[in-house]
C-alpha cells in the first residue's frame, strides 16, 4: 500500500501518539532544504512559512518532473506498469558502496565522483574545497573546536548565499556570476595571467597553499575539475587578481584567511541580491532604489560588483554620496555605451580595482564618483558624434530611432519627468518592455506603412523615402501605457486619440492635445525630446543643426508646394485607366500592372523585383541572386486568397531542407519580428519548401480590393526579405554552393 511504501522509504509516525515523525530520508535539521522537503515535497501539514532557496527550486523541479513522468507512464501502462516500476526501483537496482575512512579521501571523492555525472557548480566545488582544507591543519594551527566552528561558518555562509540567490524563485540569480563578482570585490587585480576566477580560487584554496608558498606563476593543477566554460560579457576574463600573501609563517594559508573570505562572501550576498531587486531592500532609500532600478533597466554593465559594495555596510558613506555615485554610473553607461557605443569593457579594469579599494577602505566613494563623471565629460563630444553617425546608418536602413536599443529607456525617462510633474504613474516599465506577438508598446504615430487615405493625404507632399524618415524620426515615436494590436497602427490620428491617447501615458496625453499630426509636429516634438536628453544627461549638442541632422527630417522646411488632395475617385480613376479583359489571365496582368510599381518602390527601386514585369500568371517571383531562393507574391481566385512567401527549391532535396531548417531554428524570433501568422511548409517528399503568409477572403477580380491586396503584398514581401532572407543570405549561399 502507499502507506507501507511511505513508511518503508520516506517517514513513519512515532508511536504511540503519532505526535512526531521520523524521516528515513532527509537533510540535517538546520538546512533550509530540510523543511522544504518535509512540507512541500513530502506533504507534511502545518509547515508555516517555509524558506525557499536555490536548492529548494531544484527539489520542486524534481518533484514536478517525476510527477509528470509517472502520470504519463500510468496513462500508458496502468497500475500494473506502476507496480513493475516499483519492483525495479526497490529490488532490481544495484549499488556500489565505497566506504571511505580518511577525511582527505572523502572530499577528493566528492569532487571526482560528482564531476563524472552532472558537474558541480563552482560554488559547490569551492564549498567542498574549503571544508576539505579545514581537515588538513595541524592542531597547533586549528584545534578541534575551531575546526568545527570554521566548518559551521562555511555551511552558514553557503546557506545564506543560496538563500539570496534563490530568493526570487521566478528569477534565480547565477551562482557563478555572484562568485565571480565577489572575487572582483575581495581580491586585488592584475592583467598578467590568463586563467579565470575559479582557477584562481581553487589554487588559492588548495592543500598546497597551506604548507607551500604558491607563487602567482604556478600553473593550475590539471586534476582540478573546473566547471566554468564561458563567462558572461559583463566581466572580463583576463582581469585576474594577484594573491596577496604577507605571511612569514610555515602556514601560508591561515585558517583566519578562510574565515575572513567566508564572512565576506556571506555578507555580500544580500547586497548582491538588492542590486537586482532594489525594491525588496529595507535599508535603501526610495531614491536609491529608483537609481538602481534605472541601472537595471539601462543595463548595469560591469558596475554591479561596485554597486553592491556601495550598498553594503562595508563602507561609510552618506545618502547624498550614494545617490551622486549612482547618477554618475547611469550617466556614464548612457553616454559612453548607449550613445558613444564604446567597447563594453571600456575602463572595466580601472573600476574593478576601485571596487576592491573601496571595499578595503583605501579610497572614498566621492573620489570614484568624480572619476566617473570626469571620464564621461572627457568623452562627451566623441560619444555624441558617434551617436549621430550611427543614427545616420539606422535611417539608411529605414529604421531610424525605432531601432535604437535605448529608445524605450529614453522614452520611459521622459515619461518619468511628466510623472514627477503630475504625481500619477501611468506607464510601467514591465508593460513597455513586454514582448507579445502582434502587440506593440512603442507606436509610430504616423504609421510606418501609411496605407489609409487619411495619412496619405496628410503627408501627400512627401516622397515615399521621406515618409519613412518621418515615421521613424524621434518625435513620431510614442510609448503606450497599454500595448495594442499592430493592426491598429494605421488608424487615423483622431481614432488613435479616441482609442487611448487621451487616457494613456503622460506622453500619450501630451500628444493627444494636438489637433492634428503633421510633419511640423513631428519636428517640434523631436527637438523637444533632444532638449530633454541634453538636460537629463547634462550635455549639449553642438548646435540645432546637429539636432536636425539626428532627426533626419530637415526637408520639411524646404517650402515645397502641396499637391491636390487624394480622393477615392482619383484612386479609382488610376485603377480604371488600366485595361482589363474578361479572362482570369487578363485580370492577373491588370492587377500586377497596378501593384508591381508599389512593390518595387518598397525595395527602393532595387532588390528582388527589380527586373520583374507584369504577367498573366498567378504569382510574381522575385530573385535574391541565389539559385532556388525566390520571394513570391501570389493571387488566387479559388479559394479567394492572396499570399506572400519564400520559395526554397535548390534542385537538391537535402540542401532545400537544410536551408529551411536553418531558418526554422529561429522561428520564435522571426515570428516575433514579423508579427503575422506564418505557415511553415517543409515538404518531406519533394525538393521544395516554403514559408508564407496568407490574406484570406481577398479577390483580385474586385478592383475595390486592389489597394488592400497591394498593401499586403508590399508589407509582407518586405518583411520576409528583411527579417528572414537578408540576415541569412550568406549562410544560404554557402549551403547552395556546397
Amino acid at each position: 500500500s502507499v502507506k507501507e511504501i511511505r513508511s518503508n522509504y520516506i517517514s513513519k509516525p512515532m508511536p504511540q501518539h503519532n505526535i512526531s515523525t521520523t524521516y528515513i530520508f532527509g537533510y540535517e535539521n538546520d538546512n533550509p532544504s530540510a523543511e522544504y522537503l518535509r512540507y512541500k515535497i513530502f506533504g507534511e501539514k502545518f509547515g508555516g512559512t517555509v524558506k525557499e532557496t536555490y536548492y529548494t527550486k531544484n527539489l520542486k523541479y524534481a518533484k514536478d518532473f517525476f510527477s509528470k513522468e509517472l502520470a504519463e507512464y500510468y496513462s500508458l501502462n496502468g497500475a500494473e506498469g506502476i507496480a513493475e516500476l516499483y519492483k525495479k526501483l526497490t529490488i532490481h537496482m544495484m549499488f556500489n558502496i565505497h566506504e571511505i575512512e580518511d577525511d582527505y579521501d572523502v572530499f577528493v571523492a566528492f569532487e571526482t565522483m560528482n564531476n563524472r555525472g552532472k558537474k558541480l557548480t563552482n560554488l559547490e566545488l569551492l564549498k567542498n574545497r574549503l571544508i576539505y582544507l579545514t581537515t588538513l591543519y595541524n592542531k597547533e594551527s586549528l584545534d578541534e573546536h575551531s575546526e568545527i566552528v570554521l566548518r559551521e561558518k562555511i555551511n552558514d555562509a553557503w546557506k545564506e548565499v543560496y538563500y539570496q540567490l534563490g530568493r526570487n524563485k521566478n528569477a534565480p540569480l547565477s551562482d557563478d556570476e555572484f562568485l565571480r563578482a565577489h572575487w572582483i570585490i575581495y581580491f586585488s587585480y592584475s592583467r598578467k595571467k590568463g586563467d579565470d576566477y575559479i582557477k584562481f580560487l581553487l589554487r588559492k584554496f588548495s592543500h598546497k597553499s597551506i604548507y607551500d608558498k604558491v607563487a602567482d606563476s604556478v600553473a593550475v593543477e590539471e586534476s582540478i575539475p573546473v566547471t566554468l566554460e564561458d563567462v558572461d560579457d559583463e566581466f572580463e576574463t583576463d582581469d585576474i587578481p594577484e594573491i596577496e600573501d604577507n605571511s612569514e609563517d610555515t602556514i601560508f594559508l591561515r585558517p583566519e584567511e578562510i574565515s575572513s573570505y567566508v564572512d565576506s562572501l556571506k555578507g555580500m550576498a544580500k547586497y548582491w541580491y538588492y542590486t537586482y531587486f532594489p525594491s525588496e531592500s529595507d535599508s535603501m532609500s526610495d531614491e536609491e532604489k529608483l537609481w538602481v532600478e534605472r541601472l537595471n533597466n539601462l543595463g548595469i554593465s560591469y558596475f554591479r560588483p561596485l554597486v553592491a559594495v556601495v550598498l553594503s555596510d562595508n563602507i561609510e558613506s552618506t545618502l547624498e554620496e550614494r545617490i551622486a555615485f549612482l547618477k554618475a554610473v547611469e550617466r556614464f553607461i548612457f553616454v559612453n555605451f548607449r550613445l558613444g557605443m564604446y567597447q563594453s569593457s571600456y575602463k572595466s579594469s580601472d573600476y574593478y580595482r576601485k571596487t576592491k579599494e573601496l571595499n578595503d577602505g583605501r579610497t572614498l566613494l566621492p573620489e570614484i564618483t568624480e572619476d566617473i563623471n570626469d571620464t564621461t565629460d572627457e568623452n562627451m563630444s566623441n560619444a555624441i558624434a558617434a551617436f549621430v553617425n550611427r543614427m545616420n546608418q539606422r535611417f539608411e536602413n529605414n529604421d531610424g530611432f525605432y531601432s535604437w536599443r535605448e529608445l524605450k529607456y529614453f522614452l520611459y525617462e521622459y515619461e518619468y519627468t511628466l510623472y514627477n510633474k503630475y504625481k500619477i504613474q501611468k506607464l510601467q516599465w514591465a508593460v513597455l518592455t513586454n514582448v507579445v506577438k502582434d502587440r506593440i508598446t512603442v507606436e509610430h504615430i504616423l504609421p510606418q506603412k501609411p496605407t489609409k487615405l487619411y495619412w496619405r493625404n496628410k503627408f501627400r507632399q512627401f516622397k515615399p523615402q521621406e515618409m519613412k524618415y518621418l515615421a521613424s524620426s524621434l518625435g513620431n515615436l510614442l510609448p503606450l501605457s497599454q500595448s495594442i494590436n499592430s493592426s491598429l497602427q494605421n488608424d487615423s490620428f483622431d481614432d488613435k486619440k479616441a482609442r487611448g491617447y487621451s487616457n494613456g501615458s503622460h506622453s500619450e496625453i501630451e500628444v493627444s492635445k494636438e489637433d492634428e499630426w503633421t510633419a511640423e509636429k513631428i519636428y517640434e516634438r523631436g527637438m523637444k525630446l533632444l532638449e530633454f536628453m541634453e538636460k537629463r544627461w547634462e550635455f549639449k549638442f553642438d548646435s540645432d543643426q546637429q539636432k536636425e541632422e539626428l532627426l533626419h527630417i530637415g526637408f520639411i522646411k524646404d517650402g515645397r508646394e502641396i499637391p491636390e488632395e487624394i480622393t477615392e475617385e482619383s484612386i479609382s480613376e488610376n485603377i480604371d485607366s488600366i485595361d482589363i479583359g474578361t479572362t482570369r489571365f487578363e485580370w492577373r496582368k491588370a492587377y500586377w500592372t497596378y501593384a508591381l510599381p508599389y512593390v518595387k518602390e518598397a525595395f527602393g527601386g532595387s532588390g528582388p523585383f527589380t527586373n520583374v514585369n507584369p504577367c498573366t500568371r498567378s504569382n510574381e517571383d522575385g530573385y535574391f541572386g541565389v539559385h532556388g531562393i525566390n520571394l513570391y507574391i501570389k493571387v488566387n481566385r479559388q479559394p479567394a486568397r492572396v499570399q506572400a512567401g519564400l520559395w526554397i527549391d535548390t534542385g537538391d532535396y537535402s540542401s532545400s531542407k537544410e536551408i529551411f531548417d536553418l531558418i526554422y531554428k529561429d522561428k520564435i524570433q522571426i515570428e516575433a519580428a514579423i508579427q503575422k501568422e506564418l505557415v511553415w511548409y517543409r515538404k518531406e517528399k519533394h525538393r521544395s519548401c516554403s514559408i508564407y503568409i496568407n490574406l484570406e477572403d481577398a479577390d483580385y477580380t474586385d478592383k475595390e480590393q486592389w489597394p488592400t491586396i497591394k498593401d499586403f503584398h508590399v508589407e509582407c514581401a518586405k518583411l520576409i526579405a528583411d527579417v528572414i532572407v537578408y540576415p541569412r543570405i550568406n549562410a544560404i549561399r554557402k549551403i547552395v554552393e556546397k
